[in-house]
């Protein structure tokens, strides 16, 4: 893939999640190769890569949205640490996370909040 769009996508998903997301787009090659390129062109390569809002933002409201889905925990787990890589702190994203207990209720902000220390976690024991 050498497009302008895939190649923008590719860049803005490593800068935000790193080899979590890497790790995505790999497991989906012997799948759906298609889909990996779409989600590397579309999200990231036309939306995270917008002006208007910066990525610190742009997590905060990936992480709100994926924790009122109550029911997307990998994804969910692969943005918090996308958060943390952009500059949100801990305490920004349990936050973020608590909101959400109005508008999608406690127990998908309390599913949030577990997701959310494993992240942490995670972080801790490799450093």
């Amino acid at each position: 893939m050498d497009n302008e769009r895939y190649q923008r996508g590719w860049e803005k998903l490593k800068e935000i999640d790193g080899e979590a997301g890497e790790r995505v787009i790999e497991s989906l090659k012997d799948i759906a190769p298609d889909f990996a390129r779409l989600l590397i062109e579309f999200p990231f390569g036309d939306i995270y890569s917008r002006p208007g809002l910066d990525l610190k933002s742009r997590e905060i409201a990936v992480v709100a949205a994926l924790t009122a889905l109550g029911n997307a925990a990998p994804q969910l787990k692969v943005h918090i640490q996308g958060a943390l890589n952009v500059g949100c702190t801990e305490q920004e994203v349990i936050e973020v996370i608590m909101q959400m207990a109005v508008y999608a209720g406690f127990p998908a902000a309390l599913n949030g909040l577990f997701a959310a220390k494993e992240v942490f976690d995670a972080r801790r024991k490799t450093g």
